[in-house]
């Protein structure tokens, strides 16, 4: 039998890749954590045992339940409940006592015709397992349905309706579940007692798991305002939350409606401190990915046929019950046509809050004998609705007209019109060329519109470095030395690099020769023609393996520095942030900056990047030095600024919104070390949709 912590290494590891593979489909990720713990548990290899799941890793599912409780009460916001309460009252009964009705009379319609009573079921069990299913047919995936939302941006009375209705009907099935919960347990043990003393019963478990709820968050709420720090509020409002939990457990009463109190108490707050949610949000992930993938473990194989084919008929009452019943109380109600006809199909999807509610029939000793049923038939359900759901949700608000006219991809490809490079005309005065010149400074003169952005950046580096613009062109030779083609360096790129080159003030020296491959021509000429600097541009809309080959090669052999630059868009170097990771990267970039700053006013950010737990005192001592950096460099108009961030990434991307050019060093080398930490410039240029100069110092060196 595998340890706790290796079980747990293979669940993370399969299902976040399971997950990846379910995206790269279309699935939502919960589907395939649900399919990675099916093929891990005893249904499939067997990796994860009964035993593991049963006593060794049940702890994480009560996590996961509490911190999904947690985030419905964020949801419950009386303020936003109170502007549209008729709608949302009309709208939240009707849904529910449609789903409710439709899955208990159908459920019992099918228990009947299946004639389930010698092998699953005695007669008296068929009202039970029924209400069991209505209780947790009500509710909806949050997750699911906010994704949705913001993926299309939508706005409007439907958008709002339905986020308010999600978070309703969550609250309500838990404290149906809770009633119908305690029906089972006594119509399941001994006819002891009376029917109405089981509903008393289950009234009393909801007033006293709501008053623990909202005693706990009142503690949290007091300690939360009392904190600064994330990590004291991660481990104090987890403490409080879970022992809360375990409380209820200890009082067998519902654990989900304490969360669900403690959530609501706290969004409710005059004061409304709402950082925990906010900290937990950071620290969930992993704990939902293994309640996924050990609700999949939990199948059965012997259950999984019967259960399967009631999930489907599961999944379809429910869809009916939720439609029906939507549009019946809007039309009593006179809602909007919007509403009426789209609410009901965006309530589709159906996910943790689900799974949770069946795990406490499963953990149960009294009722988890229903569990056979009801445990492989709701998965099934939720496979089908995490399916088709998101799509139901985006069609609805789409029929509404409340999205967008186009929604944001995450995968951020560029433009096409940022691919047609611009340059402003030269309108500075013109330079004065150093003679003799001490080098040159190479570009490449292989695309007729990067070439003139390359030619302007070179000269502006020559004329900083004393040097004189040099275009080459590398023809790669064939196996034939007859068809080779002759190199020449007054072709049309030649010419039109010369002219930009000219209206500068400089003249243009050009060279062409024929190489085996790219790398060692470049190499070759730029030792030749003692060169100070090697230009090269990036490809426009992607930069293809035999690119970064070209560009590896050359850094690790060139002797000089190699500037890669990144032509997007419109070209202009008034704004230019610089990103500063280490100190000595200020040398690598000394030369281009100071190159771009010469000519006309500019505004520079030396933006020094920090690890999160710098003290204010480091932050104020790496801002003086970069002041005395520019300084020293003759540099005008720079703003230093140096940030304590938790995720480099984001930070430069947020500030590079308000720059035209982004002048970076690039990582020292590329070696293996190199490789395998990897680049921020690379991550930056591949990111953020603005031209980018990339400095690497010689032979690789960042400084």
């Amino acid at each position: 039998m595998l340890e706790p912590t290796l079980a747990l290494a293979i669940l993370l590891t399969v299902g976040f890749a399971m997950a990846k593979l379910g995206q790269l489909l279309r699935l939502p990720s919960v589907t395939g954590y649900i399919c990675a713990g099916f093929l891990l548990g005893p249904a499939g290899f067997n990796l994860i045992s009964s035993d593991l799941l049963g006593n060794r890793l049940d702890h994480f599912t009560q996590i996961a339940l509490m911190l999904i409780a947690l985030g419905i009460g964020e949801h419950l916001e009386i303020k936003r409940l109170r502007k549209n309460f008729r709608l949302l009252t009309a709208f939240s009964l009707g849904e529910i006592l449609g789903t409710l009705l439709c899955v208990v009379c159908g459920m019992l319609l099918l228990f009947h015709l299946l004639n389930f009573e010698n092998e699953y079921l005695t007669g008296k069990d068929y009202l039970a397992v029924a209400l069991l299913f209505g209780t947790v047919s009500i509710a909806t995936a949050p997750g699911s349905t906010l994704l949705v939302i913001r993926e299309t941006r939508a706005v409007g009375p439907l958008t709002t309706t339905l986020l308010q209705a999600v978070a309703v009907n969550n609250g309500m099935a838990i404290m149906l579940f809770g009633i119908s919960r305690a029906i089972a347990r006594h119509m399941a043990g001994p006819m002891s007692g009376s029917f109405a003393g089981a509903i008393l019963h289950s009234l009393l478990v909801l007033v006293l798991s709501s008053a623990i709820g909202i005693i706990t968050g009142l503690l949290i709420d007091e300690l939360m305002h009392r904190l600064r720090n994330r990590a004291e509020m991660l481990i104090a409002g987890l403490a409080l939350l879970l022992l809360s939990g375990e409380l209820a457990r200890f009082l067998d009463i519902s654990p989900l409606l304490v969360g669900m109190s403690v959530g609501f108490t706290i969004v409710n707050r005059d004061r409304r401190d709402v950082r925990l949610f906010r900290v937990f949000n950071t620290f969930e992930p992993p704990i939902l990915l293994l309640f996924f993938t050990l609700a999949g473990a939990h199948l059965e194989p012997q259950s999984l046929v019967v259960g399967g084919w009631i999930g489907l008929f599961y999944f379809f009452l429910r869809g009916v019950g939720k439609i029906g019943g939507s549009m019946l109380s809007g039309r009593l109600v006179g809602a909007p046509d919007a509403l009426r006809r789209y609410l009901g199909p965006a309530l589709v999807p159906q996910a943790g809050i689900a799974i949770g509610l069946i795990f406490l029939v499963s953990s149960d000793p009294d009722i988890s004998a229903y569990g056979k049923i009801l445990t492989p038939a709701v998965l099934a359900g939720v496979f089908l609705a995490e399916l088709v759901g998101p799509a139901c949700t985006k069609f609805s608000l789409q029929k509404a007209n409340e999205t967008a006219a186009e929604t944001v991809s995450t995968s951020c490809p560029l433009p096409a019109d940022l691919t047609e490079v611009q340059l402003v005309p030269w309108s500075w005065e013109k330079l004065q060329q150093t003679l003799p010149p001490r080098g040159t400074v190479i570009f490449g003169a292989s695309h007729e519109r990067t070439v003139t952005g390359l030619a302007r950046l070179a000269t502006l580096l020559s004329h900083f470095l004393q040097a004189a613009p040099l275009a080459v062109s590398i023809v790669p030779s064939t196996t034939d030395a007859q068809h080779t083609p002759q190199p020449s360096p007054s072709g049309p790129l030649f010419i039109q690099a010369g002219l930009e080159v000219q209206a500068m003030g400089y003249q243009l020296q050009a060279a062409a020769v024929v190489a085996d491959r790219v790398a060692d021509g470049l190499v070759e000429i730029a030792r030749d023609h003692e060169a100070l600097a090697l230009v090269l541009g990036y490809p426009l809309r992607h930069t293809p393996q035999e690119f970064k080959n070209v560009v590896e090669e050359v850094v690790n052999k060139a002797p000089c520095q190699v500037v890669l630059v990144r032509l997007i868009g419109i070209l202009h170097t008034e704004r230019i942030l610089v990103p500063i990771i280490h100190s000595r990267h200020l040398e690598t970039i000394q030369a281009m900056l100071c190159s771009l700053a010469m000519i006309g006013t500019h505004r520079v950010s030396l933006l020094r990047l920090l690890p999160p737990d710098t003290t204010q005192e480091e932050i104020t001592e790496q801002e003086r030095r970069l002041q005395n950096w520019a300084a020293a460099n003759n540099l005008p108009f720079v703003r230093c600024l140096a940030i304590a961030t938790e995720a480099r990434m984001e930070t430069i991307t947020r500030e590079s919104a308000q720059h035209d050019l982004i002048l970076m060093a690039g990582a020292e080398g590329f070696t293996l070390p190199g490789k395998l930490f990897g680049s921020l410039a690379d991550d930056v240029a591949n990111q953020c949709n603005q031209p980018m100069v990339i400095v690497y110092g010689r032979n690789g060196k960042g400084g």
